[in-house]
């Protein structure tokens, strides 16, 4: 299992989402110029402020060369996990439904949070029991998620845990295909008891075991 992570200008995560790929498999950095994924497996597109979040949140990036592959990548059926910046540029680049808005406090948010899992029976859920809650942080300014569609949500603040205003207290969603998802909590910075929780590692297992599962098939 191979993770390919890309790199902005203005990633902040990438190392700490390289670092949590590593924990259950390989993982390379992909620079935003390229246009090769190197054979990855599953992409990642960490959490930061690419490209100075100039113009509106993930607006530049989605023309980075490296997203043209990874749309590609995506519609033959890859598997792309977006990560708080990551998930609004999925959002600009039309990978994912909705938009990420500016919280409602209108100020930077960062706190560790308690999530529900709504549909654990996915590629990137799949290691996480039915009705489990999952502790872990979210840090961002533009996390308030908005969609005028039905969705597939994957991950769900818990009751009094909503830290930005998002609809319906929606944490992560996917795509109707089930393999692009986009979320504003940080599970790369969960992976660890030293840092209070281990449960994001979840997320880089469930995505290691549909992998394998379909090479065996």
């Amino acid at each position: 299992m191979k993770f390919g992570v890309v790199r902005f200008p203005g990633s902040c995560d990438d190392v700490d989402a390289l670092q949590a790929a590593r924990r259950v498999g390989d993982a390379t950095l992909l620079w935003h110029a390229e246009r090769d994924l190197h054979g990855v497996d599953a992409v990642i597109i960490p959490g930061g402020f690419s490209y100075g979040d100039y113009l509106r949140v993930g607006a530049i990036a989605r023309f980075a060369p490296v997203m043209g592959e990874v749309a590609e990548f995506a519609r033959e059926g890859g598997l792309v996990l977006g990560i708080c910046n990551g998930f609004q540029v999925l959002c600009e680049a039309g990978l994912l439904p909705g938009a990420l808005l500016p919280n409602t406090s209108l100020r930077f948010v960062f706190r560790q949070v308690e999530l529900e899992v709504v549909d654990p029976d996915t590629p990137f859920t799949r290691a996480c029991p039915p009705g489990e809650r999952l502790s872990i942080p979210v840090k961002h300014t533009s996390g308030r998620y908005y969609t005028p569609e039905p969705v597939h949500v994957l991950l769900r603040y818990a009751p009094g845990q909503n830290p930005n205003g998002s609809q319906d207290d929606i944490a992560g969603v996917c795509n109707e295909t089930g393999n692009v998802f986009g979320l504003m909590p940080h599970p790369e910075h969960a992976v660890d008891a030293l840092t209070g929780s281990t449960d994001g590692l979840q997320i880089f297992e469930s995505m290691r075991a549909h992998v394998a599962d379909r090479i065996l098939v």
